[in-house]
């Protein structure tokens, strides 16, 4: 009986050896010998996961999720399973399900019982019991890759990706062929807009494992991030070749699309993932943001019916009250639009961290360090290229199509919103324990040399998206607002323009607006109104101190008199005159923002006056902007 026992397992040790060596060279047949050895022994775990990473090779994502739930029901130390399980669970859009399995992968993949403790920490979320368990284990045993992702996946956790890429970098050189964790390094830097550096990460596992759909998604996110638009294209299309239904990868698909101005390729896309996935909102609401679709009444049907489903998440949730508002408002029926749009943001709202009082403090800090004398005395300093021009102000203001009227000169090129100004802000904003020494009055000390460094790093991070040998280029990140004093103390001969418009057209645009990232003061009317204010305020202080400097062009007056305006704004740029800027609809370039289609095409009035319709729901928002509408 023994020695029979033995010879069975012996058998069945040599049949899973062979069916790993078919997976690497045909996973069809793979499955076909997994399923000969479940025949033999049922539900055996190594089995399980053999055929379930043979169906994920085959593209086959939901026999491959069943397949491998079912091994790690039988063995849930199977540390090969959970990985796969997380890498499936990923490109179906089920985050939180693949950060589960990840975190069991990790908790399967160690013996020490503080750190399954730690793992069973994160699994739950538990993040303060996860920490006070990896820090010590850390000091102690610093070279514990397992622990170091983990701590890794925590700080990612919390926002604090920084630690988190510092963390992985030091996980993948201990141990370079941890793709795991490898991969995680790409995420964070990704998130952190290290398009490039992402990129190399992704090479690298790609030489192992070239058919990977969730490194080559990743990819063509990253490829889009730095404007290689084709080939972001080619890489979606890679994925989904072998992989037609996976809809998170189709809604990528046609947000690049919609950038390069495919808009019907695009449409087509976000339609194929609402037919594989009919309750995700977000694609829902990125086919309405087009702004140029309306959904008719059969689009609404499908949204309500939706929202009445069991199980929607809370984002596909607010994504569908955005997108059935926009659907009723393009229907005439904007009472009941207003209402969606008032549940959107109330649910994003309760899931977003903002404080409306830290913004104002901000800029009262800004304003006072804002002199004409803190200027002087720092007059002649900083780089000198003449580069940029920036473009600031609220979001949807117009500031996409004083862009794509700029970017139709044959001296000016257009990139996107650059998160480099942002980025040097936030590091010159560390640090500091004293409120009074952070940013912005950190900018005092800086001396002329680091204001020089600092003008050429800014030069040096941008020219990744210069396509063109044109001597200007456009930065386009509204919220730059905050940062004008940086500009002008490392950037001095820069030239930037405010976009502004009425602020109860602007703040209503922005409410009835979901942003994929940022902008977290828009979700709320009275926090929509007080930011516009503030910005208001900083503007009217640099006009102080440095009147002139700046150049504002009026949405309105633009729509109005759009060669006068045109004329004025190349004056201030000192650029002659073009005509190709009037016809700036038929630029054909890369547009990344919710105006990418209305910038097709010529200028025309309705979105000026578009807010009234909805003017007896504003009472709020006027009560806070208060003199500011006498003003406009």
């Amino acid at each position: 009986m023994a020695n029979g026992a033995a010879q069975v397992t012996t058998n069945l040790a040599a049949a899973l050896s062979h069916g790993q060596d078919l997976l690497r060279i045909n996973p069809a047949l793979a499955v076909e010998q997994a399923d000969v050895i479940l025949t033999v022994a049922n539900d055996h775990p190594q089995a399980l996961v053999l055929r379930g990473r043979a169906l994920a090779a085959l593209g086959r994502r939901d026999d491959a999720i069943a397949a491998l739930r079912r091994a790690v029901a039988r063995d849930p130390r199977s540390a090969e399973a959970w990985r796969t399980l997380g890498d499936q669970l990923i490109l179906t859009g089920d985050g939180p399900g693949a950060d589960a399995a990840y975190a069991r992968h990790i908790r399967a993949s160690v013996n020490d019982p503080r750190l399954r403790e730690a793992a069973e920490a994160l699994c739950d979320n538990n993040l303060a019991v996860a920490e006070r368990i990896l820090k010590p284990h850390l000091k102690q045993f610093p070279t514990d890759v397992a622990a170091i992702r983990m701590l890794a996946e925590l700080a990612g956790r919390i926002g604090r990706y920084g630690d988190a890429e510092s963390l992985l970098r030091r996980a993948v050189e201990l141990a370079p062929s941890f793709a795991a964790a490898r991969f995680n390094l790409a995420t964070v830097l990704h998130r952190q807009n290290k398009a490039v550096a992402a990129l190399v990460e992704l090479d690298h596992l790609l030489t192992g494992e070239p058919d990977n759909p969730a490194y080559r998604n990743l990819k063509g996110a990253a490829l889009g991030r730095i404007g290689d638009f084709d080939d972001a294209i080619a890489q979606f299309e890679a994925v989904l070749a072998r992989r037609p239904d996976e809809p998170k990868v189709w809604m990528s698909y046609g947000h690049t699309l919609k950038t390069v101005g495919r808009q019907a390729d695009s449409v087509a896309a976000y339609r194929r993932t609402i037919a594989l996935a009919p309750a995700l909102g977000e694609a829902w609401w990125s086919l309405a943001n087009l702004k140029t679709v309306h959904l008719d009444d059969a689009d609404i049907a499908a949204m309500e019916g939706a929202l009445l489903g069991e199980g929607i998440t809370p984002e596909d949730r607010f994504h569908l009250h955005f997108a059935v508002g926009k659907a009723h408002e393009d229907a005439g029926s904007t009472d009941i639009a207003f209402v969606h749009y008032a549940k959107g943001n109330r649910q994003r709202r309760d899931l977003i961290d903002y404080d409306a009082d830290q913004t104002t403090a901000y800029v009262d800090r800004s304003i006072a360090l804002m002199t004409p004398e803190f200027f002087a005395k720092r007059a002649g300093q900083g780089c000198p290229a003449p580069d940029p021009i920036f473009i600031v102000g609220m979001p949807r203001a117009g500031s996409t199509l004083i862009e794509q009227i700029l970017s139709s000169h044959p001296l000016v090129e257009g990139t996107q919103e650059l998160p480099d100004i942002v980025t040097i802000a936030r590091r010159l904003g560390d640090g500091a324990a004293d409120e009074d020494k952070r940013y912005p009055a950190s900018l005092a000390d800086l001396a002329p040399a680091s204001l020089m460094a600092l003008g050429e790093e800014y030069l040096e991070r941008t020219r990744i998206h210069r396509k063109t040998d044109r001597p200007h280029f456009i930065d386009k990140m509204p919220n730059n607002w905050m940062h004008v004093a940086l500009i002008r103390l490392i950037l001095p001969k820069a030239r930037i323009i405010d976009a502004r418009r009425h602020p109860l057209g602007c703040c209503f645009s922005n409410f009835k607006q979901h942003f994929a990232r940022g902008q977290a003061f828009s979700y709320s009317l009275d926090e929509v109104g007080r930011y516009y204010r503030d910005y208001a305020r900083m503007m009217a202080g640099v006009e102080a101190a440095l009147p002139g400097y700046v150049h504002r062009v009026d949405y309105e007056a633009m729509v109005e008199n759009t060669e006068t305006e045109v004329r004025r704004l190349l004056d201030f740029l000192a650029l002659p005159f073009d005509p190709a800027c009037l016809r700036f609809h038929e630029t054909e370039r890369a547009v990344r923002t919710a105006s990418s289609e209305q910038v097709r095409q010529p200028i025309f009035r309705s979105g000026v006056e578009q807010w009234q319709m909805f003017d007896g729901h504003l009472a709020p928002l006027r009560a806070v902007l208060g003199e500011l509408l006498d003003q406009y």
